[in-house]
This record gives structure tokens, C-alpha cells and sequence, in this order.
């Protein structure tokens, strides 16, 4: 496709995705291992459920502050100093699990930590993307994104059963050494990725006008507004419905390489909608895309909640993947193609800290609605919620009304006038 082979030629893009594709890689890696470790340590389905909390929470918590910097610093020094230090809390489990001695706090320290660093990275790389890619290949861009997350979960969930199964601390060095690269990797970045000067004179703005002024941003517009709505309710919700599907396999002994497996067609899945969602994105009314999406869920959660197995799970984590992508991209692209360049750190902080904020919730909401109602029940109770979501974008006119991409490719920022509506002024 045109998008993918422009890119292709894009270095300072290419490094981008190929430095947080390895790094996503092992974290997918860990991510995978943390539950089972927790589990293996305590046999409790609540602590396992924890650890994924505990990161998710550290991710929330560093966007908003995150987006801030994203703003202010450099954002290749933000995006290596994130890197190296998640280089280096992974490599600290390695040592403790070489020397025996890993524990469940040591876990849920680093799963916070490292949480934190994966949500000061992320407005960074965002606002890196929007600088050195252009306007009109950002469909295809975030597209490409997308795929990155489906081929971590194609290659890391096997491949952290497989290491898990060697050692304990084996996915940990693994995830460690992916730091790393991706450290090395960001250090080639051509492009200035410094933020726009300040005025000369103009007084240092403090954090919190800062951050106020990325949500005043949000909120001002109807669209943003409903898409927070609907992406946090959906984040928690939906998330907490695969964590019960995992819990069910975990609880009813599904050895880790068969768990693996389950991620890895969910992976394939993603990957093969990553690379249609720019045809997809060009050829649909991308308002209509979204709310597509947001009923996709829907017709697999009966079967997810009468068959608890691998081949179940699977299948309905791919048809959902299936068409995830294009809907993130396609909306995602709006909104970076809409946002003033000097706020889309902040701007896109705000929105994912509020669609993330819920998020650590989910997997409690997961363990506690497995343990109070038992798996069916709570499967088809955490679908009735994703039914009543799904309403908030297809009720929304402005949601509705986002046309197909060649329309708003060339849209002016929000709260500047259209070109055509400019007035130049001419000298008497």
C-alpha cells in the first residue's frame, strides 16, 4: 500500500517503530509472566490480578506528567531515559530470580515502575510521530503502531511460556536486553525532536497550567469529549472480560505454552488487521468506523461465556483484533491531524489518562467478578456493560459526522479557521 511503502522509507520512523517494537516485545514478555509468577508464588487469582494492576496504575499515573514533558524536554532524552530505566528494573528481577530470592513485592515495584515508564514514553513517541511523519501518511503510521502491539503478542506470550518454563527470571533478563536495544536504537533519531522555542521574554509556565491547558483543549470539543467517555468505559470493561477469560484458563490448569498460544492467534489476528485498516481507513466514513468497532465486541462474548478454552478465547480475541486497528488509527489520526502541534503531548497525556485511569481496575474487576458470580455469569454480566458503551460513540452526532480521511487530511488545527476562511490583510 502507498502509506506502508512511504513509510518504508521514512528512517527516523522506521527507528521509532522498530526500537519500541522490540521493547513491547518484552514487555509483552513480562506482562505475560507477571500473573503466572504471582500466581505460582501465592496460588491466589486475586494477586495475580495485582501485578497487571499495579503497571497499568504506574502507566495512568506518569501520562499526565509525561504529556507535560512531551512538551517542554527533548523527546528522544525522555524516550532513552524511559528505556534505560526499564532496562534496568527488569534486570534487577533477573539477579534477584538468579539468586532465588524473588518476591512478590520485588514484582509489584517493578510492575509499578515500569508502568511508569512506559506512560512517560508514550506521549513522547506520539508527539515524535506527528514531527516526523507526514500529515498524510499518519493513517498508515498509526496503522503500522497497531501492528506493532499484535506482533508483541504474536511472538511474547509463547515466547514467555517457553522462557518461563526454562526459568523464572528468564523473561525478565529478556525484557531487560529489548530495554536496552530500544535505548540504542532511539540514540539514532535524525530528526530534532526538541519542542518549540519559547518566546523571548515569555514568562515560564508552570506544570499545572500546562496540563490545564492540554484538558481545556479536550474538553472544549464534543468529539474528544465523547470518545473520552466511551474509550475509558471501554478499556475497563473489555479488559476486564479477556482477564476473566485468562483467570478461567489459569484457574482450570491451561499449561503457560497453551496460554502462549491463545495470544499468539489473537497476535495474528491484529497483524492481518494492521495491514488492511489503511485500505479500510480510506474507503470508510471514519466516524462509522468507530462505532463499528465499538459493537464488534458484542457477538463473542456468549461463546466466551459457555466454552472456557484455548480455542474459544482465541477466536474471539482475533475477530475483535480484527478490526480494532482500523478503528484506532483511523480516529487516532483525526485527532493528531486536529491538534495544534505545540499541544499534542499534553493533549493526547489527557485523553489516554483519563481512557487509561479506569484501567487498573480491570483486572480486580476481572478476579472479583470470577470469584463472587463464577466465570459464565460474569462474562455475560461484563457484556451487558459493553453493550450499554458501545451506545455513547453510535448516539454521538459529532462522532457520526467525522467524514472519510481525503476530507479532513488538510483540516487546519482546531480553533484556527479554515483556509479558505482567512482574511489576509492588504496594504492600503
Amino acid at each position: 500500500m502507498t502509506g506502508f511503502r512511504s513509510l518504508a522509507r521514512n528512517h527516523d520512523f522506521q527507528v521509532l517503530w522498530v526500537a519500541q517494537t522490540i521493547s513491547t516485545l518484552g514487555s509483552r514478555v513480562s506482562m505475560f509472566v507477571f500473573p503466572l509468577l504471582g500466581y505460582a508464588l501465592t496460588g491466589s487469582a486475586l494477586v495475580a490480578a495485582a501485578l497487571e494492576a499495579a503497571h497499568l496504575l504506574g502507566v495512568a499515573g506518569a501520562l499526565l506528567p509525561g504529556g507535560v514533558l512531551a512538551d517542554r524536554v527533548d523527546r528522544r532524552r525522555v524516550m532513552r531515559t524511559a528505556s534505560g530505566t526499564g532496562a534496568l528494573l527488569y534486570a534487577s528481577l533477573a539477579v534477584a530470580g538468579l539468586a532465588g530470592s524473588l518476591t512478590v513485592p520485588h514484582l509489584l515495584v517493578v510492575a509499578l515502575l515500569t508502568g511508569v515508564c512506559a506512560g512517560a514514553f508514550a506521549p513522547a513517541e506520539t508527539s515524535a510521530v506527528r514531527t516526523v511523519v507526514p500529515r498524510e501518511d499518519l493513517p498508515a503510521a498509526l496503522s503500522q503502531n497497531q501492528a506493532r502491539e499484535h506482533v508483541a503478542s504474536l511472538v511474547g506470550a509463547p515466547l514467555g511460556g517457553v522462557l518461563f518454563a526454562v526459568a523464572r527470571w528468564l523473561p525478565f533478563l529478556a525484557d531487560a536486553v529489548t530495554y536496552a536495544l530500544s535505548w540504542l536504537l532511539i540514540g539514532r533519531l535524525r530528526t530534532d525532536l526538541s519542542p518549540a522555542a519559547r518566546p523571548a521574554g515569555a514568562p515560564r509556565r508552570r506544570v499545572r497550567a500546562d496540563l490545564a491547558e492540554g484538558a481545556r483543549f479536550v474538553l472544549r470539543h464534543p468529539l474528544f469529549r465523547t470518545l473520552l467517555a466511551w474509550s475509558a468505559l471501554t478499556n475497563l470493561v473489555v479488559n476486564a472480560v479477556f482477564f476473566v477469560a485468562v483467570l478461567r484458563l489459569i484457574e482450570d490448569g491451561v499449561d503457560p505454552l497453551h496460554l502462549g498460544l491463545v495470544e499468539t492467534a489473537a497476535g495474528a489476528a491484529g497483524i492481518l488487521g494492521a495491514v488492511v485498516a489503511p485500505w479500510l481507513i480510506e474507503r470508510l466514513p471514519t466516524g462509522w468506523l468507530t462505532i463499528t468497532v465499538a459493537w464488534s465486541f458484542l457477538p463473542l462474548l456468549v461463546p466466551m461465556a459457555l466454552w472456557s478454552t484455548p480455542l474459544v478465547v482465541a477466536a474471539a480475541l482475533g475477530l475483535v483484533l480484527l478490526f480494532n486497528p482500523a478503528g484506532n488509527a483511523g480516529i487516532g489520526a483525526y485527532r493528531l491531524t486536529v491538534t495544534p502541534p505545540e499541544l499534542v503531548g499534553r493533549a493526547q497525556s489527557f485523553s489516554q489518562f483519563v481512557s487509561m485511569a479506569a484501567m487498573p481496575l480491570a483486572p480486580l474487576l476481572a478476579g472479583g467478578a470470577l470469584a463472587w458470580f463464577g466465570g459464565e455469569r460474569a462474562v455475560l454480566a461484563l457484556g451487558l456493560v459493553v453493550a450499554a458503551t458501545a451506545l455513547i460513540p453510535t448516539c454521538s452526532r459529532t462522532v457520526r459526522s467525522v467524514p472519510r480521511p481525503r476530507v479532513w487530511r488538510d483540516a487546519p488545527p482546531l480553533g484556527e479557521p479554515a483556509p479558505a476562511e482567512r482574511v489576509v490583510a492588504v496594504p492600503a
